[in-house]
């Protein structure tokens, strides 16, 4: 949650969590988020990079600090990928996310509810 807190925190567009780990297997989140030009992207990208790996908000989740595993796709801006093992963050740029449509290709895996929840 702390991670969708971030981008929404960013102005990230339509910020959604997918449980996929009985879909996938070998992760059990994705936060996807959408930003309106490249700039934006690598702001929401860096900002959740801070949260997870400080966990300096008042609202982030219970857990030790976190640093991705992986992180593609930051310099070109337009589909950036953190992962974090267990949750894998898309940030795109939203003309981008509308062509990859990563909800359809992932419409079975359920709709996390991560705003107005309460952190752990």
């Amino acid at each position: 949650m702390a991670a969708a807190r971030a981008a929404d925190d960013k102005k990230a567009l339509d910020v959604v969590v997918l449980d996929v780990g009985d879909t996938i297997g070998v992760v059990d989140y994705f936060v996807i988020a959408s930003a309106s030009n490249d700039r934006q992207v690598r702001t929401i990208v860096d900002t959740i990079e801070e949260r997870l790996r400080t966990r300096d908000d008042d609202a982030a989740d219970s857990g030790a600090a976190r640093i991705p595993i992986g992180r593609e796709g930051v310099d070109a801006s337009r589909w950036a990928l953190l992962d974090y093992g267990d949750l894998v963050v898309h940030v795109f740029l939203d003309e981008v996310r509308r062509f990859y449509d990563l909800e359809r290709l992932w419409a079975d895996a359920p709709r996390v509810a991560w705003v107005d929840v309460p952190p752990a």
